[in-house]
């Protein structure tokens, strides 16, 4: 099989639930593709506690928002694995568009998680920088529950020993940017004997981890080193903190457009209607058939298409059909995610789109006539009813003639 794998967008931070998961999800443990993105999981995870129980112990704002930033592609990957074998199901009478928006809700709530935690871990940074300034404004804010001032608002000399960042924590974060690292050159290599795009993206995310890593070591290093500089950890926290949150909310944004049935991206249209028109040369009629429109909405991982083909206005229903079937297995094949492909058949003569199988906003009860006459219809019957329940060939054993 063939397949035309699409390129996620990266608008920032990355934006995981946009991610292809393919390899993540496959059972072939052999596959040199299938290993690497494995192994990134499970670093995610231990390096997410590793760092989250450090940040701790060494009083690290940096390095406790490093590990919330290492759970971005932690909970998206374990939301993948809970919600695919749902979002993959064929579609059924009570579902006939399939169970792909189970995914899309899933995602919707890690990414709501994803925020509060981004949301938490900036306050608390922006809690720590203000009682290193701003110590009066802490108490005040202490008084009102809005922070907690461990009673060392009073004290700026304090406030340093409490701020400062055990040196310690520089190792966690410096041994995060060299596995970060190797990731990264280790899934990049395979992504280039295999020319997956997916791979490259997975490759991308680690670089991206191990320079938020270099972040966190950096202010880490910098609040130990330099003197009066114990605030740059919590900036450090901060920054990661934002990170976080543009991660959280890119994903939040994506999670409500796809529920909301937004139509798929340019990119995917593109790639549908060249392997369509591909498809269609090599046909036996291509100069009479044109790919007019194609659209779309994203499912989960699944694509559920529209075209709209123009054929000569003789056409009989065995040839659009012969033309439908041959649609859809080509882009079933040869265009990855595709699992529905719809196709309206119009005449080569008119011109039309597929607006116009929307029924307009003119059409309603005061303007249109047949509701009115419906209306009377009903009054008729209930009239009638009242008259046929005294008659009623139940009741009297003779039916009504007319």
């Amino acid at each position: 099989m063939t397949s035309t794998t699409q390129k996620r967008g990266h608008a920032g931070h990355h934006h995981h639930h946009n991610h292809d998961n393919t390899y993540l999800v496959s059972k072939n443990k052999n596959d040199a593709g299938v290993r690497i993105t494995r192994i990134g999981l499970y670093v995610n995870l231990g390096m997410a506690i590793g760092k989250g129980f450090g940040g701790y112990v060494f009083n690290s704002k940096a390095l406790t928002a490093d590990a919330i930033h290492s759970l971005t592609d932690l909970v998206s990957d374990i939301m993948t694995l809970a919600t695919v074998s749902w979002s993959l199901k064929g579609p059924t009478s009570r579902f006939p568009s399939g169970y792909g928006k189970v995914e899309s809700l899933g995602s919707l709530g890690v990414s709501g998680l994803l925020l509060t935690g981004g949301f938490m871990m900036g306050w608390t940074a922006l809690a720590a920088i203000a009682q290193q300034f701003f110590p009066d404004w802490v108490e005040a804010a202490a008084q009102w529950g809005l922070v907690h001032d461990h009673g060392h608002g009073h004290s700026h000399s304090h406030s340093h020993i409490e701020l400062g960042p055990n040196i310690n924590a520089a190792w966690l974060a410096g041994g995060s940017i060299i596995i970060k690292e190797w990731l990264y050159r280790a899934t990049l290599k395979v992504a280039k004997e295999r020319k997956s795009s997916v791979l490259a993206s997975n490759a991308y995310h680690h670089r991206v981890d191990s320079l938020t890593a270099f972040v966190a070591l950096l202010m880490i290093g910098g609040s130990n080193y330099l003197s009066n500089a114990a605030w740059l950890d919590p900036v450090g926290g901060l920054v990661i903190s934002l990170m976080v949150i543009q991660a959280g909310w890119g994903n939040t944004k994506a999670a409500l457009l796809e529920l909301a049935d937004v139509g798929v991206d340019e990119e995917m249209r593109q790639n549908v209607t060249r392997t369509a028109n591909k498809a269609l040369r090599g046909s036996s009629l291509p100069e009479l058939i044109e790919i007019r429109r194609v659209q779309g909405v994203k499912s989960g991982q699944n694509y559920l298409m529209d075209l709209e083909v123009a054929v000569p206005h003789n056409w009989n229903l065995d040839q659009t059909r012969e033309v439908e079937e041959l649609l859809r297995e080509n882009l079933g094949t040869k265009v990855r995610g595709v699992k529905r492909v719809r196709v309206r058949f119009v005449p080569r003569e008119t011109d039309s789109d597929f607006n116009d199988e929307f029924i307009g906003p003119d059409v309603s009860p005061r303007s249109s006539p047949e509701p009115e006459d419906e209306h009377e219809h009903e009054q008729d019957h209930r009239n009638g009813h009242d008259h046929n329940h005294a008659h009623s060939p139940i009741s009297n054993g003779v039916t009504k003639r007319r």
